[in-house]
């Protein structure tokens, strides 16, 4: 649970303009907290690949590449359950 609460928080921080409805919907929508999970999860490894300067170029353009399709899943689950309330 901590790691997807952390994913949740790197999340709002990443898009503020969701971020009312991601803190409102994470409560109950245990997808989004399952997405929150891996998100922390990745950007947590990226940022030790990062911080490796040993570390393989085409690991560190895979995580940003992982990175990236989680928030964008995140934006599109949020986008969805929004037009299901309207």
């Amino acid at each position: 649970m901590a790691s997807a609460q952390r994913g949740l928080w790197k999340l709002m921080l990443k898009l503020p303009a969701m971020r009312g409805q991601l803190q409102m919907e994470s409560a109950k929508n245990k997808a989004l907290m399952g997405l929150c999970d891996a998100f922390d999860d990745a950007t947590t490894a990226l940022d030790e690949l990062n911080r490796d300067p040993r570390s393989n170029a085409g690991l560190i353009r895979e995580y940003e590449t992982i990175c990236s399709e989680i928030e964008s899943e995140v934006i599109d689950l949020c986008i969805n359950l929004k037009s299901r309330s309207i």
